[in-house]
């Protein structure tokens, strides 16, 4: 069933989609029904964690001995993936004890983790747990209006999920056979290249006109460290509350854009995993685009004097974080986050222009802030200080 919700971006109106652990959510709702009456529901509904409740009607369905299935389609709305229109599906069936719980596990076409640092632990599928908790939130509504107080596994599978996966980036990952089911909110906001760009700008033009200041953020990550550090309280040297701005994985436009709409200082925020990129001069950073996180940081530890096993190790690992990890065994990390650091204020100082004060800081969300450049610094501390100017 199409969600309509839409949000304007730019000139246009864009249809939000939901994501694939809110269709294995409802798949797991629905096939519960089916076990425990034996009746196919005309339609279920889940609230998602971003407050939209998004309906459905089964797409396929059947029983199978001690157990039912079904299957709903991803819509992903104007913001089409891989998994777009895709079948994603979960069988049940009851388990053994009195308040037995949820038992989730992943079936054909969904992704195995065999690599550290993901969401889930080496041998698990892959599903996340934002996803997890809300099957499991809804398997166990079903049951409770049911009168079922027993247990229930679920399996959730995706039959064209294998196929589909060796077009991602899961295998670098560390994710093999299958998709990986997705989803920190639910919802898929769609991001039209053109509309976002549009609406980047516009924003941008809207707070220079009050304040040449600005931090840049790619998404929520960012703005929950911003919000974390207290950087949402910084000032300009008005007193003006300097404006954050997200540009998703659009940096380079963004940086383009900085001179026209009258921003002269700007700190720039990121998760590392996407921060990193920009050391090699990438200024997309969606994975589509490019995903060079590892070599980077691999060169990076060459230069430290990092051994060539620690080198063939990072290029082993399946996130940041895990890089970070081999590199503080090694007594590395500082050395090489310094190093990543100046070359990412290189290359955001030459994209955004010589009249431009830029400098960036880099987090993850395991180890909060990890460094953050001189001229960031710089910015930083003045922002601070008239900060507490106006408080004194």
């Amino acid at each position: 069933m199409t969600l309509e919700y839409y949000v304007r971006k730019g000139n246009k109106e864009l249809r939000y989609g939901y994501t694939t652990g809110t269709c294995a959510a409802l798949a797991a709702d629905i096939a519960t029904r089916m076990l425990l009456t034996g009746d196919i529901p005309e339609q279920v509904s889940v609230r998602t964690q971003k407050g939209i409740s998004v309906s459905v009607t089964p797409e396929e369905y059947g029983f199978e001995g001690d157990s039912a299935w079904a299957g709903v389609l991803k819509d992903g709305g104007d913001d089409v993936d891989i998994t777009d229109g895709m079948l994603i599906c979960a069988r049940v069936r009851k388990s053994e004890g009195e308040n037995g719980g949820v038992s989730i596990d992943g079936g054909e076409g969904v992704g195995r983790v065999t690599r550290p640092g993901l969401d889930q632990p080496v041998g698990n599928a892959a599903i996340n747990s934002g996803p997890r908790s809300m099957i499991t939130r809804q398997v166990n509504e079903a049951c409770g209006e049911l009168g079922y107080k027993g247990g229930m596994d679920v399996i959730i599978f995706v039959p064209e999920g294998e196929k589909a996966a060796k077009k991602t980036f899961n295998s670098n990952l560390g994710i093999e056979n299958g998709i990986s089911i997705l989803g920190t909110t639910g919802i898929v906001e769609p991001m039209s290249e053109k509309a976002l760009v549009d609406t980047i700008e516009l924003e941008m033009k809207q707070d220079g006109l009050r304040t040449d200041c600005l931090i840049l953020t790619p998404g929520n990550y960012g703005m929950d460290h911003i919000r974390k550090e207290n950087l949402d309280k910084l000032k300009d040297p008005r007193g003006e509350a300097i404006p954050i701005l997200k540009f998703s994985n659009y940096l380079g436009e963004t940086l383009d854009m900085l001179t026209p709409c009258g921003i002269k200082n700007v700190l720039l925020v990121s998760h590392a995993g996407k921060l990193i990129k920009t050391a090699g001069g990438i200024m997309n950073t969606h994975s589509s685009w490019a995903d060079c996180r590892r070599e980077i940081i691999c060169a990076h530890s060459a230069l430290a004097g990092g051994s060539r096993k620690l080198a063939g190790d990072i290029m082993e690992a399946a996130t940041t974080d895990a890089c970070f990890d081999l590199l503080e065994e090694e007594g590395l990390l500082d050395e090489v986050i310094s190093s990543v650091m100046k070359e990412i204020q290189e290359k955001i100082q030459r994209r955004a222009g010589e009249d431009i004060k830029i400098g960036a800081l880099m987090f993850s969300n395991v180890r909060g802030t990890l460094g953050i450049t001189e001229e960031g610094l710089r910015i930083l501390e003045q922002w601070k200080y008239n900060g507490m100017e106006e408080r004194q």
